[in-house]
């Protein structure tokens, strides 16, 4: 390191981006992070309060950090030197700015290095039998002790490493995708900080599930995504708040039925399979705000039975769903009225449809209604505005008619200045209903549904499309 203490402080600048030095206090301390002389220049009067924070704060804050820029902090100054190698290890296959076949040297030059606790361990797809040893060794590394968040991305349908469950009694979140979750592997193990589950393309008995997730005291958000080897899944759980499924398969059994037998705390369930069908039966859910839905969906909650967006049969208003996600086939407005009736305090209304509708005039169709039926909504994002006819019609039957409207959101693919004027031209804006209400167009984009903020969003409808 060199004596002058402004480059020092140059390349701590330079390292922590963002963090502005403050100035120093009246007796001029000198700069507790550098370890070197003060020097000369104008920055002697600056003190680097980041580094006066105790190691164990500076750890979890390097353990945020991508890899590679963790490593880096290592050069900002004596004090550094070792706080990375101790800090919680952070190692996401991901961050490593090499070629596939050069990562494997390098993470194992990082686990052989690091002293650890482990704090998030993810993998990439494997890529050869030499990558698969890789990741065992670095599994039954002390570097990844107490590791808190495992993503073991691709197993190629092997069985999952028994060193996997050593980390049963520290893992907060688990993704485990690909690989088969035998029943002597499972059974008996338990997890009990366990928050988020995610099984992804994975096969597990049905008695191996429910074993899994009832060992699981602590899980609040449930992720089952085209999985096999379960037909059924009943969900029983004082704490679970967001349940998840995508149930399609080609060959192997699938989840046919969800019952929700007692969850007093969910509050999001969601069906993300518009190819494969699934019945799911709501008996004890009372704090239930999010449904998603398909035209795959079978739902049956209370006296109100609903069949591939069409209602089957109405009973009792549901009213404590607030938010409504729905994957059409086609843009439908007879289709969404009729499912307002069976929610009547509905303020969220998220919609993907794959193609414009043929018609949704309503005018004249739905003139008993107009005046009379109430709609609550709040917020309307439509993703997927074609500017159709039928498209225009659908928007403007909210906007002249739903008096609470706060946002109607249109997501679109490509577009130019020239569509937007013409679109707002065909769109009543200046006769809407509500008068705060905002009209916005927006990109399309495609929410990644593995991705691990679906499970830090209660209302995980943005994350639907």
């Amino acid at each position: 390191m060199e004596a002058d203490g402004t480059s020092t402080r140059k390349r701590k600048s330079a390292a922590l981006e963002g963090c502005r030095p403050a100035p120093a206090s009246a007796s001029g301390a000198a700069d507790p992070g550098s370890g070197d002389d003060d020097g000369g220049g104008p920055d002697k009067d600056l003190v680097d309060r980041i580094s006066s924070l105790p190691n164990e704060i500076l750890g979890e804050i390097i353990s945020l950090l991508p890899i590679e820029q963790g490593a880096r902090t290592r050069i900002l100054a004596k004090r550094w030197r070792h706080l990375w190698s101790s800090s919680p290890l952070n190692l996401d296959f991901h961050h490593i700015t090499h070629s596939w076949y050069r990562i494997l040297h390098v993470v194992l030059c990082i686990i052989s290095s690091h002293q650890g606790p482990g704090r998030r361990f993810r993998t990439s797809w494997l890529q050869s039998p030499n990558y698969k040893h890789a990741v065992e060794a670095c599994l039954l590394s002390p570097a990844l002790d107490n590791l808190q968040e495992l993503e073991l991305v691709s197993w190629q349908g092997h069985p999952i490493p028994a060193s996997v469950f050593r980390f049963s009694p520290t893992l907060c979140s688990a993704y485990i995708g690909d690989c088969s979750l035998p029943d002597a592997t499972v059974q008996g193990i338990q997890f009990p900080l366990l928050k988020q589950l995610r099984l992804v393309q994975s096969s597990i008995s049905e008695g191996s599930l429910h074993r899994m997730i009832a060992n699981c005291p602590s899980l609040e958000c449930l992720l089952i995504y085209s999985c096999t080897g379960s037909r059924s899944l009943r969900i029983n759980s004082p704490v679970l708040t967001s349940v998840g499924v995508k149930n399609y398969s080609k060959d192997a059994p699938m989840i046919e039925e969800l019952i929700i037998e007692s969850a007093p705390r969910l509050e999001s369930l969601l069906h993300l399979d518009e190819h494969q069908g699934l019945r799911v039966s709501v008996l004890s859910a009372p704090n239930l705000e999010t449904i998603g839905c398909t035209n795959a969906t079978r739902l049956v909650f209370g006296s109100t039975e609903i069949q591939g967006l069409h209602v089957v049969r109405l009973g009792t208003g549901l009213c404590t769903i607030k938010c409504l996600a729905l994957r059409m086939c086609t843009l439908s407005l007879d289709m969404v009225i009729e499912l307002l009736r069976c929610f009547p305090c509905l303020e969220k209304l998220y919609i993907q449809c794959n193609k414009p509708g043929k018609s949704n005039v309503w005018r004249r169709k739905h003139q008993n209604l107009i005046g009379h039926l109430e709609i609550p909504l709040k917020k309307v994002v439509l993703n997927f505005y074609w500017g159709t006819k039928s498209d225009v019609d659908f928007v403007n039957f909210f906007a002249l008619n739903a008096g609470r409207l706060e946002t109607m959101t249109l997501m679109i693919k490509n577009y130019s200045e020239d569509f937007l004027v013409k679109q707002r031209q065909k769109l009543q804006l200046e006769n809407m209903a509500s008068n705060g209400a905002r009209l916005n167009f927006t990109t399309y984009c495609h929410h990644n549904l593995m991705d691990r903020k679906y499970f830090h969003d209660n209302c995980v409808c943005k994350n639907y499309f």
